[in-house]
Order: C-alpha cells, then structure tokens, then sequence
C-alpha cells in the first residue's frame, strides 16, 4: 500500500495533510490483517483497504485526529461488509451454474518471532501465532472484528460500537465471546 498516494483534498492545512499521512502509514498494517481475516484473499484486503483510506482522507482530513480511528475503522467495516454482500451473490450463481473457483489462498502473514533466540521458543511462538491464526478466522465475522478492534487496534468500547455501526452492550456481548472461544481453543497451547 502507499499511503503517500492518496490525496488529501485541497483546502487543508499541511500539518493536517501530515498528520493524516502519518495516521494512515500507522494503520495500514494493521487495517489490513483485519480486512484479510475477513475475507481470506490479500488482493481484496488490500483494495478494501486503500478504499477506505482514501474515503478517509478525501472526506474527514479536516476533522481532528483524535476522531480518525473510530471513522476510519466504521468505513473499513462498511466496505467489509458490501465486499461480503457481493461475495453471497457472486457465490450463489457460481453454485447455481456449478462453476468452480480455485481454493482461495493463504496469505495470511507471519508475525515476527520474539525477542528470544532460542529456537525452541521461536517455533512455540510461531506454532501459538499460526494457531491463533487459525482460531481468528473461524470466529463469527462480528466476534472476530470486534476482537480485532479492540484488542489489536485498542478501541475503547464506544469507538468499536462506532466503527462496527451496533450498540456498545453488541461490543461487549461479541467480545466476550471471542475471548471465550479463543481461550477454550487455544488453551492447551499455554
């Protein structure tokens, strides 16, 4: 992705126009491991998520910084979802013709190891993240982004309520059952 790309609307102040660069570059990582558990394909979390940074950028770069993240995420989980909606209707004619589509890939990319040069302990962590991995993608799509959100990005309850679009008492109801799950699944690995 490049950020440095997108173009922030004429009209706003550069130190504004930096910070949202600077905002953007921060996010784009991350943003995009949740786009891709979402949809299982590199390609298309890449392309949700360039959409919602400019969508970003052009619409609310004049807005204060401290209000990015919540916007951001609320149209990164809008474009998530169209992209679902389309996927349904593109998956019921390719049953109904009976088309076959390639397995979609696994991009999902590896996280660094720890700081510890043991060996041993780099393929645990690595055998826990793969795991964990794998836990994350089998959640429910709400459960799973609303533990992105606040775990992974650090949105307070009334910010995922926001950029997921539901109520805060939905929030925490999907929360704990993410927690839930994943703690039951990947206790052995502790």
């Amino acid at each position: 992705m490049c950020v440095s790309a997108l173009a922030i609307p004429m009209g706003y102040d550069l130190d504004n126009s930096r910070n949202m660069q600077v905002f953007l570059a921060g996010i784009e990582g991350r943003a995009f491991r949740i786009a891709q558990f979402a949809t299982g394909n590199r390609d298309d979390a890449l392309e949700l998520v360039q959409e919602a940074m400019a969508k970003l950028a052009q619409n609310y770069a004049g807005k204060d910084a401290e209000e990015w993240p919540p916007l951001f995420y609320s149209i990164l989980q809008t474009r998530i979802r169209d992209w679902q909606r389309r996927q349904t209707v593109r998956n019921r004619f390719r049953t109904w013709f009976a088309w076959n589509e390639d397995e979609a890939e696994d991009a999902l990319e590896q996280y660094p190891a720890a700081d510890s040069s043991e060996p041993s302990t780099r393929l645990e962590n690595a055998q826990f993240m793969t795991r964990l991995d794998q836990e994350l993608s089998a959640l429910p799509y709400r459960q799973q982004q609303v533990f992105l959100l606040r775990v992974w990005e650090g949105l307070d309850i009334s910010q995922t309520a926001a950029a997921m679009q539901c109520s805060e008492s939905s929030v925490k109801t999907h929360y704990a059952r993410a927690l839930q799950k994943l703690r039951e699944q990947l206790e052995e690995l502790r």
